[in-house]
């Protein structure tokens, strides 16, 4: 039997919550949903390294519903989507065979089409209302969140 682990193997599952539940994550309850709905699209597979961004207004709810995820802060415009930017530029390519990004923002275009040149399978969970078109003809696979169990969650914009 071969001890080692297969890392090729392994997903990376990017999130940007704030995408996915329309603004700011305002409660545990928001952000549970938004778990569950991400699950139900994705599913979960054990060996997944998972990286949840959001401001520092949302953080401590995502902090309960995501306790083993790395989770990153940062406010201000596009701010969850630089901080995932940053992990996208970790050498990813060569860790993961399978990259799920949840977000439909168009600011991931570029680094989704690279992740696919260099061999990188790139699935994109969004809600359809919120997909770029860029970021959907980007990945080789596209999953649309269940808009109709996020729709109570929404914050007011």
């Amino acid at each position: 039997m071969n001890d080692r682990m297969d890392w090729s193997s392994r997903r990376l599952v990017l999130i940007d919550i704030e995408n996915v539940v329309g603004g700011l994550v305002c409660d545990e309850k928001c952000a549970a949903c938004a778990r569950l709905t991400i699950r139900c699209a994705v599913g979960a597979h054990p060996m997944d390294q998972v990286v949840v961004a959001t401001c520092h207004k949302g953080y401590e709810h995502v902090a309960w519903s995501w306790p083993k995820a790395r989770r990153l802060v940062r406010s201000g415009k596009d701010g969850a989507d630089l901080a995932l930017l940053e992990v996208l530029r970790e050498d990813v390519a060569s860790r993961f065979a399978h990259v799920v990004l949840v977000s439909g923002d168009g600011i991931f275009a570029d680094a989704v089409t690279d992740l696919g040149q260099r061999g990188t399978l790139v699935t994109v969970a969004s809600r359809r209302s919120h997909l770029s078109n860029r970021l959907r003809l980007a990945a080789a696979r596209v999953v649309l969140l269940d808009e109709a169990m996020l729709a109570p969650f929404r914050s007011a914009s």
